[in-house]
């Protein structure tokens, strides 16, 4: 018998069905189910349609997956991205569940071996397009079928109010009309009032318990660097960083531009974006989830389906378009719980420049919605307060306690008196005539001896040299303050040059008080919100993956299908030495033990042997 029917039948000869919390043990090899999950798994069970909202790595999966094998026949779950129903699937055969999926990745062979599979009653759980569940030939096939459950992912595509809306998904709320008494659960880790209450009507949802768990992700760590010299920031940033990034650019031209520097650098790192063909982006997002790539420098387009659940950090190279965006992009950091970061580099001229595309864009009747969600963005990115508490508070998940696990709580602002500051800035800009990009202004107050500012005569100014005492990175920071705060403004126009507002008058005269904050050019060291156990073998814990690494090979799966960066931590925290102990580690289930636990457990015992020697 293969370890994919094992589970299937590990009931049949007594007839009897696992609970849930069996399977969980059993299969997936967890102790305890997540917030929401068991509430949502035991609704879906006993026959109820089922809503359920959870940020990613939030347990989304697992709220379709155990219903799937406590309840008789073939779980169907409609997905829009072939990267996700492959990738679940290869995780899924892992744990020893029988798994697959229709796509048009497929020729008629493969999907006919798939159609046997189904017809036989040896596939548990099945993954397909919506375009492929709404064909006639699949819905007959369907008819004939016992059919455990409906599993609607991604589910604010069925809503124009979503922010992926798609057509094909409409459609689904056909599934209730002519299956009315077999659950169908949706499932989506954003969506506002508005479009929840339209998935319910869309997917015709008979009186579904819904579940809302926290957006909050306490793991990530919520960054906001000024953005000065952006590749010497990343570059540098990289260099000290562990494990795998992502690096969100917000054009195809700037990720190239990126890579190529990165490269020189020798930085393991790959590009992805929409120009690329799709045996390119095939090849750069299979070798990321095979940690044979360290980062991937990408547009929006990659990330979507994508469960690694060990990439360590994102950056944002530039400001994104809505919280929504951001939080999205930066929730795939950090899905096995572990310590991750969010890092945004943030640039007022880059903020205009943002706001200029909205304005001049296509979607005229969103307009006012979509600069509302941008000024969301900017004043998450300008947060004198709590970071998290801002991104909570937008999605109405109101905190009033700050996190501790963002920069602004880990190195608060430190407010002094910016009048003498601010009228360096100002004047520099007055005898520039307000014909200077913010990085000028800064090489004039720097006294820089470059060539451009001799040949303009620039370096006889009474300003030239008067902020020498001071990196870039402080002039950057403070020409954005007096930005921000309505002193002075980017005239996207004039190739981006900084002009004087109306109320410049009364600073430069010393009329008014004028508070700014000291730059976070660096970050102090610091303790994190952590979930990795408190004391592991680290030594152990990098032997533990190279170990992985090798058996992934092996197996031809990507390392994290193997075991989680949050098992090997477990295991190199408790050190098991026997089978039993092995099964209590957190991610280990019935099949993994099979699978891997004699090469785990040798090496282990064998780590003790050798530390006892020494």
């Amino acid at each position: 018998m293969s370890n994919s029917e094992s589970v299937l039948s590990q009931h049949s000869e007594d007839n009897t069905t696992p609970d849930a919390k069996e399977v969980l043990s059993r299969v997936f090899g967890y102790k305890q189910f997540r917030d929401g999950q068991e509430a949502v798994i035991d609704a879906v069970v006993s026959g109820r349609d089922a809503l359920v909202l959870l940020p990613t790595g939030g347990g989304k999966s697992l709220c379709y997956q155990i219903p799937a094998l406590v309840r008789p026949g073939v779980a169907i779950v409609i997905s829009p991205l072939i990267s996700l129903m492959q990738d679940q699937v290869e995780q899924l055969g892992e744990v020893g569940v029988s798994a697959a999926y229709l796509n048009s990745t497929q020729d008629h062979e493969q999907q006919q071996s798939v159609i046997s599979r189904i017809q036989n009653g040896t596939l548990q759980l099945l993954y397909v397009s919506p375009e492929k569940l709404l064909t006639g030939w699949m819905m007959s096939l369907m008819q004939r079928l016992d059919i455990a459950l409906f599993a609607v992912d991604e589910a604010h595509c069925v809503s124009h109010w979503g922010h992926d809306f798609r057509q094909n998904y409409r459609a689904l709320g056909t599934l209730k009309q002519r299956f009315p008494t077999i659950p169908v659960i949706g499932l989506t880790a954003t969506a506002d009032a508005a479009t929840q209450a339209d998935i319910q009507l869309q997917l015709n949802l008979n009186h579904p318990f819904v579940y809302k768990g926290s957006f909050d992700r306490p793991n990530i760590r919520y960054r906001v660097m000024p953005k000065y010299k952006a590749f010497d920031q990343v570059r540098d940033y990289v260099k000290q960083q562990d494990g795998s990034g992502i690096i969100y650019c917000n054009s195809r031209a700037k990720v190239d531009d990126l890579y190529a520097r990165l490269h020189r650098e020798g930085i393991n790192c790959a590009a992805y974006h929409a120009g690329m063909d799709n045996d390119e982006r095939e090849y750069v997002q299979r070798r990321f989830l095979n940690d044979q790539t360290d980062i991937v420098i990408a547009t929006v387009a990659f990330g979507m389906g994508i469960n690694k659940s060990n990439v360590r950090y994102v950056v944002h190279h530039d400001v994104p378009r809505s919280i929504e965006n951001y939080y999205q992009e930066t929730g795939r950091a950090g899905r096995d719980g572990l310590e991750s970061e969010a890092l945004l580099l943030y640039d007022e001229k880059d903020a205009a420049r943002v706001r200029q595309w909205i304005e001049q864009g296509e979607v005229t009747h969103r307009l006012d919605v979509e600069l509302q969600k941008f000024a969301a963005m900017e004043a998450f990115a300008e947060a004198q307060t709590c970071r998290r508490q801002v991104l909570l508070n937008y999605f109405s998940q109101y905190s009033d306690t700050a996190c501790g696990n963002c920069d602004v709580c880990i190195d608060p602002p430190k407010l002094i008196d910016g009048l003498v500051i601010a009228q360096k800035i100002l004047s520099c800009i007055l005898r520039l005539n307000q014909q200077a990009g913010a990085q000028y202004v800064i090489d004039v107050l720097r006294g820089k001896a470059l060539k451009r500012i001799h040949e303009a005569n620039h370096h006889t100014l009474s300003t030239y040299g008067i902020g020498k005492e001071k990196p870039d990175g402080y002039w950057n920071s403070m020409i954005n303050q007096l930005i921000h705060k309505g002193v002075i403004r980017v005239d996207l126009t004039c190739g981006a040059m900084l002009k004087l507002n109306e109320n410049a008058r009364a600073v430069l005269k010393g009329e008014v008080p004028l508070q700014l904050a000291v730059p976070r050019l660096n970050f102090k060291a610091d303790t994190r919100v952590s979930k990795t156990p408190s004391v592991y073998d680290k030594a152990l814990f990098k032997r533990l993956k190279h170990l992985r690494k090798t058996l992934a090979e092996e197996h031809k799966v990507p390392p994290y299908v193997v075991f989680s960066d949050a098992t090997l931590a477990d295991m190199a925290s408790r050190t098991p030495t026997t089978v039993n102990d092995f099964l209590d580690v957190s991610g280990v289930g019935r099949t993994k033990l099979e699978r891997y636990g004699d090469a785990f457990l040798q090496l282990i015992r064998d780590y003790l042997d050798s530390t006892l020697d020494n």
